[in-house]
This record gives structure tokens, sequence and C-alpha cells, in this order.
């Protein structure tokens, strides 16, 4: 079934609260560096300016901050049909006001922080079911940016030190959200250095595509398997279909893991992925010759 949802995913651009990194500290101000995203989140949905937006900070450590951030940002977008939903518990995720609210909105917004607080909260309530349902069968946009994008998939990575990750065991995966499948999303991608997270999660699981997102990045997947690049960095994609061999099941916990013959992919702005045959369609920008 083709969802009639779109689903955009952010890689982030600051730390919200993840325990996954403790080195990367809470920001002192947070500068918006989804501006151009923000947009496209807005001309996708069903109304542009006028539809119904709800930011759900439920990942984050200072919502109240966070929520105010989003507010001012999409005013500057001229967009103020915003409300904020601190969910920060399973209670608050069945009630029927915060169903309510959800069903009425045309665009959700998940923002950043620690991606477990989003699966151990909104899995399998009625917010969750009710954001499902949503996605197949409405023409709703749902964003996500770090722990929201992370959370987007139906298997998700939710620890795992960056310089320890091609150790096995290190890198914890469960489940995410579940709007998308046959993928894995790892944010913040580029900035920390997060490669081995995803080669460790396709070798694990070959089925699977990797997805990174670099900062101020991020995919608009429509048709739930058409996957453009936006933003001004880059997305890079680990597919382990290919792979040959790993040892991933002969060395003891803690050891390093041999990983052979599998494929990455570079995406930039305006490249296309199909997940369905696995394709990759590189933009070409004209250049613009100087005078």
């Amino acid at each position: 079934m083709v969802p009639k949802g779109k689903l955009i995913i952010i890689g982030g651009a600051i730390n919200t609260g993840s325990f996954a990194e403790t080195q990367f500290g809470l920001p002192e101000n947070m500068n918006f560096f989804e501006r151009g995203i923000l947009k496209r989140i807005t001309t996708e949905s069903l109304r542009d300016t006028q539809s119904r937006f709800e930011i759900i900070t439920t990942a984050s450590l200072m919502p109240e901050k966070v929520g105010e951030e989003y507010i001012k940002a999409y005013a500057q977008l001229d967009v103020h049909n915003v409300g904020v939903l601190n969910i920060s518990n399973r209670e608050e995720a069945n009630s029927d006001e915060n169903c309510e609210r959800i069903k009425a909105a045309e665009v959700i917004i998940f923002t950043g922080g620690d991606q477990l607080r989003l699966s151990s909260i909104f899995g399998g309530t009625k917010i969750h079911q009710i954001l499902l349902e949503k996605y197949r069968n409405e023409p709703v946009v749902i964003a996500g940016t770090s722990a929201g994008a992370a959370a987007s998939s139906k298997n998700m990575i939710y620890q795992g030190s960056s310089k320890d990750a091609l150790l096995k065991g290190e890198v914890k995966i469960t489940g995410g959200l579940g709007f998308i499948d046959d993928v894995i999303v790892d944010t913040h991608f580029v900035q920390r250095g997060r490669i081995g997270r995803l080669l460790y999660a396709a070798a694990s699981n070959p089925g699977i595509l990797g997805i990174g997102l670099g900062e101020d990045t991020g995919l608009f997947i429509s048709d739930g398997h058409i996957m453009e690049a936006i933003g001004s960095g880059m997305v890079i994609l680990v597919d382990g279909r290919t792979m040959a061999d790993t040892n991933l099941t002969d060395v003891e916990m803690g050891q390093p893991v041999s990983i052979k013959n599998m494929v990455v992919h570079v995406m930039c702005d305006g490249d296309v992925y199909d997940l369905t045959d696995h394709s990759l369609v590189i933009h070409h920008p004209k250049l613009i010759p100087i005078a």
C-alpha cells in the first residue's frame, strides 16, 4: 500500500539531550539550521502556511525552549497556526484531548533529543496508531529532526559511541515508530563521524538500508519509497545487500568486526534514491558561467 502522507527526516544541528554521546553539551542558544527545510515542510503541506502544525517536543530535555524556537521560526515563514505538544508519558499519549489535536493536524514535527523517549512513550499508544493511519491514508506531512528522524523507521539506533561503533555489541538497536520499513536512520552523521554505526547496523541486518543524515540536511520521502535529498549537506547511504562476508557472529562481544564488500552512496541536494529498485539519480546543476 502506497502511503498518502509525506515523510521528511532531518539530520539536526543541535543536541537537546540524547544520552548516546554525552560529550555534546546542551547549547546556550539554538540557532535554527532548518530554515530552508522548514519552508519545504510548509509548502508540502495540504494548506501551505494555513495548515495546522503540531510540534511534539517529547524527545527534548528542554521542551518549552524547543517549542518556543519552532514557533518563532515558523512565524518568520508566516505560519502561525502552530501548537506544541510536550507529551511526557504514555497516559498523555493516550489522552482524548491530545489524540484530537493529532487528528486535526496537517503537519506533525518530532523535535530532537533522545529517540528512546519517543519509542518508549509513543509505541503502541493511541497517538501512535493515529499517526500511522494518517500517514497511510491522509496527505499529512510527518517530519522529524535528529531524534525525531532516527525514530521514524521501523528499526532505530538508540545508543553507541562513534569511535567504538565497530566493536561487537556497542551499537544498540530497537524498534522505532515505523513510518518507513527496510531502512535505519542515523543523524548528525558527518559531524559526529557515525559511519561505523551504520556499517555495523547494515552488517547485522543486510536487508535494511542505512541512512546517515548530515546536519542541515534531510530526505523528503514521498509514496513511501522516493527519497529526495534536501538541504545544504550530505546524506550517506549504506547498502548491505551486496555484503559478501562478516565475522560478526564469530567474534566475542567487544571485539572488532570485519565487513567485506559494503556499498556506500553519497547524496546531495536534489539527488533521488528509489527504495523499490535501489536506484540513485544524481542531480547535475547547470553551472552559471562567470562573466
